[in-house]
């Protein structure tokens, strides 16, 4: 009994340390409090992934003239595990992050352009100049 009582305080405190550190990293996603736009992507990809990279990074730049950066991230490039790790992402995913708000608009990316890339384009302006508002 006294064995299981040590392992369970063993066990309580190195998940007490692990969330500690998980909101260190939640708190330091995007210090700067710029708005940022990403899209995650891996080596394999196909035409419509490629398309939602084209179609937001065109958008974030047609609506914004360069004022908020839009990076292409390869999850697959050990170089970008960093990044990755800051934003807690593991897929494929077009973010705009400002501070600690991550807004995620892969689903609409997805969905939209290539079959309505205008709509895309709402959706991003909608959502990111509501950010900027903040």
């Amino acid at each position: 009994m006294r064995k299981f009582i040590v392992s369970l305080a063993i066990l309580v405190t190195g998940i007490m340390v692990a969330n500690a550190q998980t909101a260190k990293k939640v708190s330091t996603i995007n210090a700067s409090g710029k708005v940022e736009a990403y899209y995650f992507h891996f080596n394999t990809r196909c035409v419509t992934c490629r398309a939602v990279e084209a179609q937001a990074k065109a958008d974030i730049e047609s609506l914004y003239s360069g004022k908020i950066p839009f990076k292409a991230v390869n999850l697959d490039d050990g170089s970008s595990k960093e990044i990755a790790d800051r934003l807690r992402i593991s897929g494929q995913t077009l973010l705009v992050v400002k501070g600690e708000k991550q807004i995620i608009l892969t689903n609409e990316g997805f969905m939209y352009a290539t079959t309505n890339p205008a709509k895309l384009k709402s959706i991003i302006k909608q959502k990111v100049d509501k950010l900027l508002a903040e």
